[in-house]
């Protein structure tokens, strides 16, 4: 359940890179973001998916919601999170460096996990961006 998730701020998006929320809570507010609402049971059922968990994607753009009946971990699909970096708009794609001021991570952390928060910390920005968020 997506419930107590952090606010959509620059605040949040440190705690993403720096590594201070958990893998799960980054991917359930990517998952929000994308538009991803599960159903609890006293709802109205849809079908149930392979996590056991009902997914209601009424709210989410229909290129996910074909790939993606039920939101992806992030983290560990790498397939998720290459959809996830192109559908960050081509002018929001160094956001992280000219908005946030984010260096990169070291060589030595350059790692598929910690790569994939940066992505989604990125789409969220844009995200933050696109929506108004954020001023530019």
């Amino acid at each position: 359940m997506m419930t107590n998730l952090p606010p959509l701020t620059t605040d949040t998006l440190w705690a993403i890179l720096n590594d201070e929320l958990s893998d799960t809570t980054v991917n359930q507010l990517v998952w929000h973001t994308l538009g991803y609402r599960e159903v609890l049971s006293s709802e109205t059922p849809s079908s149930e998916t392979p996590s056991g968990k009902q997914w209601s994607t009424e709210k989410v753009d229909g290129k996910w919601q074909e790939k993606y009946p039920e939101p992806p971990n992030f983290i560990e699909s790498r397939p998720a999170a290459v959809q996830l970096t192109r559908a960050i708009p081509q002018e929001n794609k160094q956001l992280l460096k000219t908005y946030l001021g984010f260096k990169g991570y070291k060589v030595d952390q350059l790692v598929p996990r910690l790569t994939r928060r940066a992505t989604m910390a990125n789409w969220l920005l844009s995200e933050m961006q696109l929506r108004g968020l954020i001023s530019p």
